[in-house]
């Protein structure tokens, strides 16, 4: 019995894939629950498992784009395969075993004499024919005034014509589907935005410390590491209950306000920047958070995120600092009004009560759609994640 491979539904509002590759050939076996084929859409990239094992025969090739329902390949299972197999075997073992081609009581076919003496016109086609004496040349004309250098000697062989020079220094390759989606995003943010960045710096030397402090115990309770970027995305959900304003958007006419923070955390994948949604993220605890965001990051990487993954943000963060990246201004995700961009940490010189020390700096850039988000109202924000992330008691007493 053959299983069919079908395209799983893709999301809201999504209706075609392109199928990136399969990860078994056609005629391959494949076990129950292995990835067999990648997906990507214009809102992620995704995997499909074979539902039995058996063998994998291809319906669709990869390139193809396809819709949701679609069968694409088929499983054979074991036995079903094994009999297939068995089949063209037995047919071919028949005639031999009788002598004749009619079995037992046909006469003998007479095979004609070109049959016979096929083998060896094939035997002498595939001998190296002994080499045959050089043609003559013919004369080549002489070059005209200009072509530089001297007239080629006859029989010289001619130079190779050298190829298209774009050709020859470039690769001309097609967009991926999730890369032409991020260009039209990106362009579309530019259009239809009013973006502007306020940028500041913020003094981690506390919070380092902190978390230096408590990170082996914080492991240990919770299982998980304490990283930066929850922290951050704490320091935001806590300057977000004084400027709610940057986890709103534009809709039309009307302005949107979500009560709750839906956190888009930036992750960078082989096929391009992504980024998945923590749901509900003002309502967790710390660990919870740090759980939530370590997981959508793995998933992301995996390729193992549902386009449910991506939709519904109300925020986001991005770290270009992971990269090296000193200072930036981060592209407004639409629909959403503000995204904050993190940046390297660098010990810089800085005056601290009329001394100047060296401390843990990193400059901080809120970008954000100044249609619905005042210059006041943005900068008040962004002052308040600074105040957060340099005093954190500031974080856990709500002050």
């Amino acid at each position: 019995m053959a299983v069919e491979i079908r395209i799983p539904p893709l999301g809201e509002s999504v209706n075609e894939a392109t199928i990136v590759r399969w990860l078994k050939d056609d005629g391959a076996r494949v076990e129950a629950d292995e990835v067999v084929l990648e997906l990507e859409t214009e809102k992620a990239a995704m995997e499909v498992q074979a539902e039995t094992a058996g063998r994998l025969g291809i319906l669709v090739p990869a390139g193809s784009r396809v819709q949701p329902g679609a069968v694409v390949g088929r499983i054979t299972e074991e036995a079903a395969a094994a009999r297939k197999d068995a089949t063209p075997e037995r047919k071919e073992r028949a005639p031999a075993a009788s002598g004749v081609a009619g079995g037992k009581d046909a006469a003998p076919r007479e095979v004609p004499r070109k049959e016979v003496e096929a083998p060896k016109e094939a035997v002498a086609a595939a001998r190296p024919a002994p080499p045959s004496r050089p043609a003559a040349p013919s004369p080549r004309p002489e070059p005209r005034d200009g072509d530089g250098g001297r007239p080629a000697a006859p029989g010289s062989p001619a130079a190779p014509a050298r190829p298209p020079e774009q050709e020859a220094e470039a690769e001309r390759v097609p967009m991926s589907q999730l890369r032409r989606t991020i260009a039209a995003r990106l362009v579309e943010a530019q259009r239809t935005a009013a973006i502007l960045t306020t940028f500041n710096e913020i003094d981690l030397g506390d919070l380092l410390a902190l978390r230096a402090r408590h990170r082996e115990r914080f492991k240990a309770k919770h299982g998980v590491d304490l990283g930066l970027m929850s922290l951050f995305a704490r320091a935001v959900i806590h300057a977000m209950r004084e400027v709610p304003i940057l986890n709103a958007r534009i809709d039309g006419t009307d302005v949107v306000k979500p009560r709750r923070v839906h956190l888009g955390i930036a992750v960078s994948t082989p096929r391009g920047l992504v980024v998945p949604v923590v749901r509900d993220a003002g309502g967790l605890g710390l660990a919870a958070l740090e759980k939530a965001i370590g997981d959508v990051a793995r998933r992301a990487r995996e390729s193992k995120l549902t386009p449910d993954d991506l939709a519904g943000g109300t925020f986001t963060i991005t770290n270009g600092g992971v990269f090296g990246s000193l200072l930036s201004t981060p592209i407004l995700n639409p629909p959403q009004s503000g995204i904050l961009g993190m940046h390297k940490i660098e010990d810089r010189p800085v005056a601290r009560q009329g001394q100047v020390v060296i401390r843990p700096m990193m400059y901080v850039a809120l970008s954000y759609d100044h249609r619905l988000v005042d210059g006041e109202q943005a900068v008040t924000f962004l002052v308040r994640v600074k105040e957060a992330l340099e005093d954190p008691a500031r974080m856990v007493l709500e002050v």
